[in-house]
């Protein structure tokens, strides 16, 4: 409780900015097996280890590192700005969610105070928990990305003229555009179902995982219409389009790949689990 009142306040007035570290240069997909370690020694937590494509964390003000202990169970540690053998440098050449600052992060005996692991996390299952939540966030991502490239589509389409008319007269622009807009409402009454479950403390992770998979699909391929719809110009950053269809390929893949997504649903159909028995 601590830790929330001193951290959350000052976050939601944006005097403070956040990190979560979790994937490491080694673990994406397999996180569960990840290898920074949080060694005990007296009141504090020595921690060794690496993470890769961690967002804000080049100049948020604390950073969750996730870690192993020495009973082999994950927590998460409250790192701050500054301390000793924190060290982060900015990823470059990304063509996608250039606007984010991924990180790299090395951790050479980073000395944090036992206060700092959060008092909750007690093993991986615990930070599954996190990640539930941000998928369903995720989902809502994708249909942003959807929805503006539904709009930038067919905006394009009434006022380009080609053959002398419309290309929103042809048949066969309508029949993408209605297409388009069926996979556009379908992932809204997802997330609104999704949303109306999460408020009711009814949200597994099954759900919002099908949900970030069904999305992410689904924008992925209104996206990709939309792009093939303006022709030459759906490359041109002007028309937005391009972005869209660049960050939709990141949001395919974060937050649990589509597979990964697949077998969280699998393993709630049938009782069994695919894939790490970790």
């Amino acid at each position: 409780e601590e830790q929330k009142q001193y951290w959350l306040p000052p976050m939601a007035r944006m005097e403070k900015i956040g990190a979560f570290g979790l994937t490491e240069p080694d673990h994406g997909s397999d996180a569960v097996a990840l290898e920074t370690r949080a060694h005990r020694v007296g009141n504090d937590y020595i921690i060794n280890g690496a993470k890769r494509w961690i967002g804000n964390a080049s100049f948020a003000d604390v950073t969750v590192i996730w870690a192993r202990d020495d009973e082999g169970n994950v927590g998460g540690f409250l790192v701050e700005k500054g301390t000793p053998g924190f060290n982060t440098g900015i990823m470059t050449g990304k063509v996608a969610k250039r606007a984010v600052w991924q990180t790299d992060i090395t951790l050479n005996d980073v000395h944090v105070p036992v206060g700092n692991r959060l008092a909750l996390s007690r093993s991986f299952k615990d930070t599954a928990l996190v990640l539930t939540a941000t998928r369903s966030g995720v989902a809502w991502e994708a249909v942003g990305h959807a929805v503006a490239a539904y709009e930038i589509a067919l905006t394009y389409a009434k006022e380009r003229i080609q053959f002398s008319k419309p290309l929103a007269s042809f048949q066969i622009i309508q029949n993408k555009l209605a297409a388009m807009l069926a996979n556009v409402t379908t992932m809204q009454l997802l997330c609104l179902r999704l949303s109306q479950l999460e408020a009711e403390g009814k949200m597994t992770a099954a759900m919002a995982s099908l949900a970030k998979m069904n999305n992410a699909r689904l924008a992925r391929e209104v996206v990709a219409d939309a792009r093939e719809m303006l022709g030459g110009n759906g490359i041109l950053l002007e028309y937005h389009i391009a972005r869209h269809h660049a960050d939709i390929e990141a949001v395919f893949t974060y937050e649990g790949t589509d597979t990964i997504q697949s077998l969280i649903v699998g393993r709630e159909l049938t009782w069994m689990q695919a894939f790490s028995h970790r």
